[in-house]
C-alpha cells in the first residue's frame, strides 16, 4: 500500500493477495501433475520397449522402480555392496523383509548400457544351478533395466582369503570344498547350460559364500553364450588382469579354456592366500603364478601355502590339487583340462576327503564308545564286589537285632 496514510491509499487488497498465492499453488500442482505424468509415461515407454509386456505373462519378477528405491535407501552409498565396469551392486531390503542385491547399470552411453543388460539378461536367464547366484527379478522402468539377484549374506570368497580374521578358510577341507563347488558350477556353465556359456571373469571377487559357505559364481556382465564352434572372437578384451587367459589376451579369441585358466587362478590363490599381483615382503611386486608353478612336486609347495595341513593323507590332496592347478595354468589352451575333467578330480579328491573325515571321526566315535564300555563293566563288577561286602554286614546286624529281641 501506498499514498499519505489517512485518505487515498492505493495498492493491493486482501482479495487480489490471496487470489495471487492461489493461482500460484495451482500453477505450482498443475506443473507437479504434468511432470508426474511425463514420468509415468516414460516408464510405461521403457516398460514396453524392455519386453514388459510379454516378461510380465513369464515366470519372472517385476519390480516397481519406486519398491526398489525405498529398498535401497535411494542407492545410498553405505547400501553399495560392490562396482565393477559396468554398474554397482546395491544391498536392499523389501516389504517383506527379502534381501536383495539390485544391479544398477551406469554410464553415459544408455545405448551401450541397454546392450549390456540385455547380454547378461540372456545369459543368466539360461542358468539354474545351486551353485550359481539366482537371478529373482527385473525393474523394467527405468532407461537401463536393473537386475535383482538374491542377496548371498557372507560376502566374497576373495574377502575370507585375505581377511586374515575369517576362520571359514582356516581347514583344507573347506578350501578343497568351494574349489569342488566353483568347478561344478562352470562345469554346468560350459556343458549343461542351453546354450553353454563361457564366464569370462572368473576370479575370487565373482565368488560369493552364502549363509552355509556354499560357493555361489556371480556377476555374469562379460559372459557370452557360445556358438557350436566353442569360440568368440572378442570385440573388445574383458576381465581382470591376473586372472586373464594369456591365450586371450594375445589373439582375443575366447574360449571355454579361457574359464579354466582364471579358475586355475582361484586355485592358486586358495592354496596361497595371495592375490596374482601381490607385493612380497621385501617390498617387490611378484606375479603368484610364477612363484607358484616352480613348487609343484616339490617340498618348497608346502612352504607357501597359507594354512597347515593336517596329516599326510591331507598333504597329498594339497599335492594333486598343486598339479591340477598348474594343468590349468597351461600357457596353451588346447593343453589345459577340460572344466569337465577339472570338477571330476576335485569331487574324487574332496570325496576322499569327506570318507577319511567321516572314518576318524567314526574312529573316535568307536575310541570313546570303548572306554566307554569299560567304564560300565568296572563299575558293575565294583557294584557287585559292593553288594558282596554289604551282605554280611547286614546279616550281623539282623542277628544282633534278633538277639536283642529275645533278651528282651
Amino acid at each position: 500500500m501506498y499514498g499519505d496514510g489517512k485518505k487515498g491509499c492505493q495498492g493491493l487488497g486482501i482479495i487480489t493477495i490471496i487470489a495471487a498465492i492461489g493461482a500460484t499453488i495451482f500453477l505450482v500442482i498443475i506443473c507437479l501433475l504434468l511432470y508426474m505424468m511425463c514420468k509415468r509415461r516414460e516408464k510405461e515407454k521403457n516398460f514396453r520397449k524392455h519386453g514388459g509386456i510379454v516378461l510380465k505373462h513369464q515366470r519372472v519378477r517385476i519390480f516397481r522402480e519406486a519398491e526398489l528405491e525405498k529398498a535401497t535407501k535411494n542407492y545410498a552409498d553405505d547400501q553399495k555392496l560392490g562396482e565393477g565396469g559396468f554398474g554397482s551392486v546395491y544391498k536392499g531390503v523389501l516389504a517383506d523383509n527379502t534381501l536383495v542385491a539390485v544391479k544398477k547399470f551406469k554410464g553415459v552411453d544408455k545405448a551401450q548400457m541397454n546392450e549390456e543388460f540385455h547380454k547378461e539378461m540372456g545369459v543368466i536367464s539360461q542358468v539354474n544351478h545351486k551353485n550359481v547366484v539366482k537371478l529373482l527379478g527385473l525393474c523394467l522402468e527405468t532407461r537401463v533395466p536393473l537386475l535383482v539377484y538374491e542377496l548371498i549374506s557372507n560376502g566374497t570368497l576373495s574377502k575370507h582369503i585375505h581377511d586374515k580374521g575369517s576362520q571359514i578358510l582356516v581347514s583344507w577341507s573347506n578350501r578343497l570344498r568351494i574349489a569342488s563347488e566353483i568347478a561344478l558350477a562352470l562345469n554346468y556353465l560350459h556343458s549343461l547350460a542351453d546354450p553353454p556359456i563361457i564366464h569370462g571373469d572368473v576370479k575370487s571377487v565373482n565368488i560369493l559364500l552364502d549363509n552355509k559357505y556354499t560357493a555361489k559364481i556371480a556377476d555374469f556382465g562379460a559372459s557370452v553364450l557360445l556358438s557350436t564352434d566353442k569360440t568368440i572372437i572378442a570385440e573388445k578384451i574383458q576381465g581382470t588382469l591376473g586372472y586373464l587367459d594369456p591365450e586371450y589376451l594375445m589373439t582375443g579369441i575366447l574360449t571355454v579354456q579361457s574359464d579354466v585358466y582364471s579358475f586355475g587362478v582361484v586355485l592358486v590363490e586358495l592354496l596361497t592366500g595371495e592375490k596374482p599381483n601381490s607385493i612380497s615382503s621385501s617390498g617387490e611386486k611378484r606375479n603368484i603364478i610364477q612363484h607358484f608353478i616352480p613348487t609343484v612336486g616339490t617340498e618348497n609347495l608346502f612352504k607357501i601355502l597359507d594354512f597347515k595341513a593336517a596329516d599326510e593323507g591331507e598333504m597329498d590332496e594339497i599335492e594333486a590339487i598343486a598339479k591340477l592347478a598348474k594343468a590349468c595354468l597351461d600357457s596353451m589352451g588346447v593343453n589345459r583340462p577340460t572344466i569337465k575333467q577339472v570338477s571330476d578330480e576335485l569331487a574324487k579328491v574332496n570325496d576322499h576327503n569327506q570318507k577319511s573325515w567321516t572314518n576318524q571321526n567314526s574312529n573316535e566315535t568307536d575310541s570313546l564308545l570303548g572306554e566307554t564300555s569299560q567304564s560300565m563293566t568296572l563299575s558293575q563288577t565294583n557294584n557287585k564286589e559292593a553288594d558282596q561286602l554289604v551282605t554280611p554286614s547286614q546279616t550281623v546286624i539282623s542277628f544282633q537285632i534278633e538277639n536283642y529281641t529275645n533278651s528282651s
